[in-house]
């Protein structure tokens, strides 16, 4: 199985091709292309050059568990949730303007 992925030029923002041919920022929306839908992919790929909206469009595997689409690659994962590493919040300085060690 495979989903249609890229980024939108003007924002830069990761997109999906959903069932209905809009591109959105919601992978668990994304249109699930079978083995058999060959034909359909390569169909929306060469709609989606034509129009030069959407860049470093690329083809990804992906398998469906109990209705979650789960990216086969590290980096689609990242792409679709965020860095890989924990968020810190930034620590403030207090009024001396130190920070504490």
């Amino acid at each position: 199985m495979q989903i249609l992925t890229g980024n939108e030029l003007l924002s830069g923002a990761v997109v999906y091709l959903d069932a209905a041919g809009n591109w959105i920022e919601d992978l668990q929306k994304a249109r699930v292309f079978a083995k058999d839908e060959a034909d359909d992919l390569d169909a929306a790929l060469a709609a989606t050059k034509a129009t030069g909206k959407i860049i470093s469009l690329e083809t990804e595997d992906v398998s469906v568990e109990n209705g979650v689409i789960c990216p086969s690659r590290v980096r689609a994962r990242i792409r679709a949730e965020g860095p890989s590493t924990p968020r810190f919040d930034r620590q403030h300085l207090d009024e001396d303007g130190h920070v504490s060690i």
